[in-house]
């Protein structure tokens, strides 16, 4: 789910109504009453909620923004509600109870360790939870497509920051996230299956769309890579969802905004995207030279208090170089057609540029084979769908 946080338009009629389109009236009507039951209930005393304004999103919540009427409890000005009206079919995960958890896991943190809006109240029966605004703060994107290159790499290495507290602060804490997912009945989900998937079948699919065919050697080390890191010991919180406009640039810092697939996983994971940065978002441009060193050393300075072992740049660049690969595969894997889906034109340039950086990363590793495949891949899909693909960078660092 991405929310549009960007300021509105002004106009004449009454703001509760003027911000709500027709459409979506009765939706948002049933979240904001949604939202003062859960927070009368909570504090003990009406609590009423006025100028609703919907915030568009891509996911199954209906988000809105809203002002408190008047309260004695010291609450803040305004606040946002989510509400997840249909609930999934039987053991199937539910966003809902995905994001209520994340919340809870870090409002139990201090304030200072917490990357994210704090939780006011949640409700499982009435599916709605009600966070903290923090206002109209640009999104990673607003600086990444801004025309201030200084500005936007402060927000790069805030956001690997903030990353990397996030999984410093949530280390160790997988069996309190499934207690209070299982409390409040929501599924606990399996490890995710699609890097195992995209290793057993990348292979075919190269060799039928680009004609390359992947050496034995390096078909192995992707399968040992993807068994390693389902059993990994660097588990910690993630959002899933990296995408640049889900994370607003404020003062304190980056905050994450969207937990609807936040579970436990694997640490690097999430790692990987700082040398394929942003590589699951749909419109993912290129990096100026060196900003994915700078930004893997943030993350670093805030895990190798918990990981120790990450505080070694050979065992951290190892343990990269396995899911920087890991990320190429799945991701190519899924644009090439894998999981169902077309071609995008778009992403072809990308997936050149991360093979380009994968062969390069892979010498440096000491990893010849995969150096190579990787180089004849990027070389491959090049002739198949350019030639002279180019990935551009982001506007603030044209």
């Amino acid at each position: 789910m991405t929310v549009d946080t960007s300021p509105g338009t002004e106009d004449d009629q009454d703001p509760a109504v003027a911000a709500v389109p027709a459409s979506g009236t009765q939706a948002v009507d049933a979240a904001v009453q949604a939202a003062e039951t859960v927070l009368t209930r909570r504090f003990g005393s009406a609590i009423g909620l006025v100028e609703p304004e919907a915030l568009p999103g891509s996911g199954p919540a209906t988000v809105v923004r809203a002002r408190i009427a008047a309260s004695p409890f010291g609450l803040p000005r305004t606040l946002v509600i989510k509400h997840y009206p249909d609930a999934p079919p039987r053991g199937v995960a539910d966003p809902f109870a995905q994001e209520a958890v994340s919340y809870q896991l870090f409002t139990a943190l201090p304030a200072e360790d917490r990357m994210c809006p704090e939780l006011l109240a949640h409700d499982g029966p009435l599916r709605v939870i009600v966070i903290d605004d923090l206002g109209r703060a640009p999104t990673l994107w607003d600086k990444l497509r801004g025309q201030d290159a200084r500005l936007a790499e402060r927000a790069l290495l805030s956001w690997a920051r903030s990353l990397g507290r996030l999984h410093a602060t949530t280390a160790g804490r997988e069996a309190d996230f499934e207690a209070l997912l299982r409390r409040l009945g929501g599924f606990v989900p399996d490890e995710d299956t699609t890097p195992a998937v995209a290793c057993a079948r990348l292979p075919t699919l190269l060799a039928e769309a680009v004609g390359v065919t992947t050496p034995d050697e390096v078909r192995a080390y992707a399968e040992n890579v993807c068994e390693a890191s389902a059993s990994s010991p660097y588990r910690a919180f993630s959002p899933v969802d990296l995408s640049p406009d889900n994370n607003l640039v404020t003062s304190g810092g980056v905050h994450f905004l969207d937990f609807e697939r936040g579970l436990v996983r694997n640490a690097l994971v999430d790692a990987a995207h700082l040398r394929v940065p942003f590589a699951t978002c749909e419109d993912a441009r290129a990096l100026p030279s060196g900003m994915s060193e700078a930004m893997i050393a943030a993350w670093k300075a805030e895990v190798s208090g918990v990981w120790p072992a990450l505080g070694d740049n050979e065992v951290l660049s190892a343990h990269l170089l396995d899911h920087q690969m890991l990320l190429v595969w799945v991701t190519t894997w899924a644009d090439l057609g894998g999981a169902g889906a077309e071609v995008r034109p778009n992403r072809v340039a990308a997936l050149v540029s991360w093979w380009k950086d994968l062969g390069t990363y892979a010498e440096r590793g000491d990893r010849p084979e995969v150096a190579a495949h990787a180089r004849e891949v990027a070389k491959a899909l090049d002739a198949r769908f350019g030639p002279g693909l180019e990935l551009p960078l982001y506007p603030a660092f044209r």
